[in-house]
Protein backbone atom coordinates (compact mmCIF):
# COMPACT_ATOMS: atom_id res chain seq x y z
CA UNK A 1 0.00 0.00 0.00
CA UNK A 2 2.71 2.48 0.69
CA UNK A 3 3.99 2.13 -2.65
CA UNK A 4 0.80 2.77 -3.72
CA UNK A 5 0.48 5.90 -2.05
CA UNK A 6 4.00 7.25 -3.52
CA UNK A 7 2.69 6.79 -6.82
CA UNK A 8 -0.82 8.30 -6.59
CA UNK A 9 1.18 11.23 -4.04
CA UNK A 10 3.41 11.93 -7.08
CA UNK A 11 1.53 14.13 -8.43
CA UNK A 12 -1.90 16.39 -8.68
CA UNK A 13 -2.90 14.70 -11.72
CA UNK A 14 -1.94 10.60 -10.30
CA UNK A 15 -5.84 10.92 -9.06
CA UNK A 16 -7.11 12.01 -12.00
CA UNK A 17 -5.50 9.02 -14.57
CA UNK A 18 -7.02 6.93 -11.86
CA UNK A 19 -10.42 8.05 -12.17
CA UNK A 20 -9.88 7.97 -15.54
CA UNK A 21 -8.64 4.17 -15.91
CA UNK A 22 -11.42 3.84 -13.82
CA UNK A 23 -14.19 5.45 -16.13
CA UNK A 24 -12.57 3.13 -18.61
CA UNK A 25 -12.78 0.37 -16.83
CA UNK A 26 -16.23 1.22 -15.84
CA UNK A 27 -17.61 1.45 -19.32
CA UNK A 28 -15.77 -1.41 -20.38
CA UNK A 29 -17.59 -3.53 -17.76
CA UNK A 30 -21.60 -1.83 -17.95
CA UNK A 31 -20.82 -2.92 -22.07
CA UNK A 32 -20.26 -6.56 -21.28
CA UNK A 33 -22.72 -6.66 -18.61
CA UNK A 34 -25.45 -5.36 -20.71
CA UNK A 35 -24.34 -7.38 -23.62
CA UNK A 36 -26.86 -9.75 -24.51
CA UNK A 37 -24.04 -12.16 -26.73
CA UNK A 38 -23.45 -14.96 -23.42
CA UNK A 39 -23.82 -14.74 -19.92
CA UNK A 40 -19.94 -15.42 -19.65
CA UNK A 41 -19.61 -11.37 -20.83
CA UNK A 42 -22.23 -10.89 -18.82
CA UNK A 43 -20.55 -11.74 -15.72
CA UNK A 44 -16.72 -10.90 -16.90
CA UNK A 45 -18.06 -7.48 -17.32
CA UNK A 46 -19.41 -7.46 -13.56
CA UNK A 47 -16.25 -9.31 -12.23
CA UNK A 48 -14.59 -6.37 -14.17
CA UNK A 49 -16.18 -3.95 -12.45
CA UNK A 50 -15.89 -5.42 -9.04
CA UNK A 51 -11.96 -5.57 -9.29
CA UNK A 52 -11.71 -2.30 -10.58
CA UNK A 53 -13.98 -1.17 -7.38
CA UNK A 54 -11.46 -2.64 -5.02
CA UNK A 55 -8.73 -0.91 -7.12
CA UNK A 56 -9.95 2.60 -6.44
CA UNK A 57 -11.19 1.58 -3.01
CA UNK A 58 -7.59 0.42 -1.79
CA UNK A 59 -6.18 3.84 -0.76
CA UNK A 60 -9.35 5.58 0.91
CA UNK A 61 -9.88 1.62 3.24
CA UNK A 62 -6.19 1.78 3.84
CA UNK A 63 -6.15 5.78 4.76
CA UNK A 64 -9.28 4.30 7.05
CA UNK A 65 -7.71 2.20 8.87
CA UNK A 66 -4.23 4.03 9.26
CA UNK A 67 -5.99 7.54 10.30
CA UNK A 68 -9.01 6.98 12.05
CA UNK A 69 -10.60 4.91 15.00
CA UNK A 70 -10.84 1.59 13.83
CA UNK A 71 -15.14 1.98 13.81
CA UNK A 72 -14.94 4.06 11.35
CA UNK A 73 -15.26 1.46 8.40
CA UNK A 74 -17.97 -0.62 10.06
CA UNK A 75 -19.84 2.35 11.01
CA UNK A 76 -19.69 4.04 7.84
CA UNK A 77 -20.68 -0.13 6.13
CA UNK A 78 -23.65 -0.06 8.76
CA UNK A 79 -24.94 3.63 7.98
CA UNK A 80 -24.37 2.65 4.33
CA UNK A 81 -26.63 -0.40 4.50
CA UNK A 82 -29.27 1.61 6.39
CA UNK A 83 -29.67 4.10 4.31
CA UNK A 84 -29.99 1.22 0.97
CA UNK A 85 -32.15 -0.48 2.86
CA UNK A 86 -34.30 2.36 3.86
CA UNK A 87 -34.00 3.79 0.03
CA UNK A 88 -34.79 -0.19 -1.24
CA UNK A 89 -37.86 -0.67 1.24
CA UNK A 90 -39.43 2.65 -0.19
CA UNK A 91 -39.51 1.35 -3.37
CA UNK A 92 -40.85 -1.91 -2.85
CA UNK A 93 -43.56 -0.54 -0.47
CA UNK A 94 -44.58 2.22 -3.08
CA UNK A 95 -43.88 0.54 -6.38
CA UNK A 96 -42.93 4.02 -7.76
CA UNK A 97 -41.13 3.80 -10.88
CA UNK A 98 -38.29 6.58 -10.67
CA UNK A 99 -37.28 5.63 -14.08
CA UNK A 100 -37.75 9.89 -14.27
CA UNK A 101 -34.70 10.70 -12.25
CA UNK A 102 -32.65 9.63 -15.01
CA UNK A 103 -31.69 12.89 -16.98
CA UNK A 104 -31.54 14.79 -13.22
CA UNK A 105 -29.23 12.37 -12.30
CA UNK A 106 -26.94 12.05 -15.24
CA UNK A 107 -26.19 16.02 -15.55
CA UNK A 108 -25.99 16.05 -11.68
CA UNK A 109 -23.00 13.03 -12.36
CA UNK A 110 -21.66 14.87 -14.85
CA UNK A 111 -21.21 18.36 -12.76
CA UNK A 112 -19.90 15.94 -9.84
CA UNK A 113 -17.25 14.34 -12.23
CA UNK A 114 -16.78 18.19 -13.67
CA UNK A 115 -16.04 19.59 -9.78
CA UNK A 116 -14.12 16.14 -9.12
CA UNK A 117 -12.01 17.00 -12.14
CA UNK A 118 -11.29 20.85 -11.36
CA UNK A 119 -10.26 19.54 -8.02
CA UNK A 120 -7.45 17.05 -9.06
CA UNK A 121 -6.38 20.03 -11.67
CA UNK A 122 -6.40 22.84 -9.53
CA UNK A 123 -5.42 21.25 -6.54
CA UNK A 124 -8.56 22.44 -3.98
CA UNK A 125 -10.61 19.74 -1.27
CA UNK A 126 -14.06 19.43 -1.97
CA UNK A 127 -15.13 19.16 1.43
CA UNK A 128 -17.81 17.49 4.09
CA UNK A 129 -20.91 19.69 1.15
CA UNK A 130 -19.39 17.76 -1.63
CA UNK A 131 -19.45 14.92 -0.06
CA UNK A 132 -23.12 15.21 1.52
CA UNK A 133 -24.53 16.38 -2.32
CA UNK A 134 -22.65 12.57 -3.54
CA UNK A 135 -24.50 10.61 -0.81
CA UNK A 136 -27.80 12.50 -2.33
CA UNK A 137 -27.18 11.55 -5.88
CA UNK A 138 -26.27 7.94 -4.99
CA UNK A 139 -29.31 7.45 -2.75
CA UNK A 140 -31.12 9.04 -6.19
CA UNK A 141 -29.05 6.35 -8.11
CA UNK A 142 -30.25 3.75 -5.61
CA UNK A 143 -33.74 4.59 -6.28
CA UNK A 144 -33.68 4.83 -9.90
CA UNK A 145 -31.95 1.49 -9.91
CA UNK A 146 -34.09 -0.40 -7.79
CA UNK A 147 -37.42 0.94 -9.29
CA UNK A 148 -35.27 -0.32 -13.07
CA UNK A 149 -34.63 -3.82 -11.23
CA UNK A 150 -38.41 -4.35 -10.47
CA UNK A 151 -40.12 -2.66 -12.99
CA UNK A 152 -38.25 -2.75 -16.15
CA UNK A 153 -34.77 -5.28 -16.14
CA UNK A 154 -35.86 -8.30 -17.84
CA UNK A 155 -35.10 -11.78 -15.97
CA UNK A 156 -32.31 -12.08 -18.14
CA UNK A 157 -30.91 -8.87 -17.28
CA UNK A 158 -30.07 -10.11 -13.60
CA UNK A 159 -25.84 -9.20 -14.39
CA UNK A 160 -26.49 -5.70 -15.64
CA UNK A 161 -28.87 -5.06 -13.05
CA UNK A 162 -26.68 -5.99 -9.92
CA UNK A 163 -23.78 -3.81 -11.60
CA UNK A 164 -26.02 -0.81 -11.80
CA UNK A 165 -26.81 -1.43 -7.92
CA UNK A 166 -23.88 -2.28 -6.71
CA UNK A 167 -22.17 0.88 -8.38
CA UNK A 168 -24.66 2.96 -6.64
CA UNK A 169 -23.91 1.33 -3.14
CA UNK A 170 -20.37 1.03 -3.89
CA UNK A 171 -20.65 5.19 -4.64
CA UNK A 172 -23.03 5.46 -1.38
CA UNK A 173 -20.02 3.67 0.75
CA UNK A 174 -17.44 5.79 -0.66
CA UNK A 175 -18.92 9.02 0.86
CA UNK A 176 -20.56 7.99 3.77
CA UNK A 177 -17.04 6.90 4.68
CA UNK A 178 -15.52 9.58 3.63
CA UNK A 179 -17.89 11.81 5.74
CA UNK A 180 -17.37 9.26 8.90
CA UNK A 181 -13.43 9.17 8.23
CA UNK A 182 -14.03 13.43 8.43
CA UNK A 183 -15.87 13.47 11.74
CA UNK A 184 -13.94 10.88 13.32
CA UNK A 185 -10.56 13.21 12.58
CA UNK A 186 -12.61 16.28 13.97
CA UNK A 187 -13.12 14.34 17.16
Amino acid sequence: PEQIFSVLGASRFSWLIVLLAFMAAGWIARAWAHSESSPAIQYLGLGLYVVAEAVIFLPLLYLATRLTDRQVIPTAGIMTLAVFGGLTLAVFVTRKDYSFLGPILSISAMIALGVIIAACLFGFSLGMLFSFAMVALASGYILYDTSNVMLHYRTDQHVGAALELFASVALLFWYILRIVMAANSRD
